[in-house]
């Protein structure tokens, strides 16, 4: 595990407030090694992506066997440190879910508040989300690597009643629980991701449309940036673009 246990600790070095980690997120092996190769020191799963070309949706559809086992094959091809999106932990218990996690190779996890198991509707009550990180956290540290939690929190997606509010109580508890990073995925004005930065040690912040330039973010204090499933959504509709161009006789490049 010493090998695992480096790569957690120079994972969790990366997430430096206002010199953000950039997670250009990866779906299979090729893609993994084309952001090693690019120079991004850190890689992360898409689980959307993984879904997809595994021929799934998103949202925990894809069993965990085949999840694990793309997970596993993309650690593989690549020596930097891997973080997957395990979406909200597909019905494991904690210790099962790091076992499979450290077998596959991954140092890292996005670990979210949404409650899948009642059809993705809702999102967990906070403080029950906040005692699995706990749990979650424990059950790393007694297998020897202390893995990096980046938290999210779906308030926004879930369009709650004030969902800045409520994604800085969500935050602070699961920081308090032992996470690393808080993920307010889909939250979008500067003065929110300043706040969040402000009030949190690590935050991620997701890079769509809508959200400041790089240079900015780093400027508010973030301290991790992701695209999540944007580049895989962005080069399946590339490829379904050329095989329009092939179809109607044309070359592809």
């Amino acid at each position: 595990m010493s090998d695992l246990s480096a790569k957690a600790q120079a994972l969790r070095a990366l997430h430096r407030p206002g010199e953000p980690l950039v997670l250009a997120n990866a779906w299979d092996a090729v893609t993994a090694k084309n952001v090693e190769a690019a120079g991004f020191p850190a890689v992360a799963t898409t689980s959307a992506g993984v879904a997809l070309a595994l021929g799934y949706e998103d949202h925990e559809h894809t069993p965990p066997d085949e999840m694990f086992a793309a997970v596993a094959r993309i650690a593989a091809a690549v020596n930097v440190p891997v973080t997957a999106d395990l979406e909200g932990g597909y019905g494991l218990g904690v210790d099962e879910l790091v076992e499979r996690m450290l077998a596959s190779g991954v140092v890292g996890l996005n670990f979210e508040d949404t409650d899948h198991a009642s059809g993705g509707d809702s999102l967990i009550a906070t403080d029950v989300q906040a005692m699995r990180i706990a749990d979650l956290r424990q059950a790393a540290r007694a297998s020897g690597v202390d893995i990096v939690i980046n938290a999210r929190t779906d308030s926004y997606v879930h369009q709650v009643d004030d969902p800045f509010d409520a994604s800085l109580e969500r935050g602070r508890e699961y920081l308090g629980a032992g996470a690393d990073c808080v993920f307010p995925i889909a939250v979008r004005e500067e003065p929110e991701i300043e706040k969040f930065a402000s009030e949190f040690a690590a935050v991620n912040v997701l890079f769509v449309p809508g959200v400041p330039d790089l240079a900015r973010l780093a400027q508010l204090g973030v301290a991790r940036v992701s695209m999540g499933g944007g580049l895989a959504h962005v080069s399946f509709s590339a490829h379904k673009q050329l095989l329009e161009r092939l179809r109607a006789g044309q070359s592809y490049w």
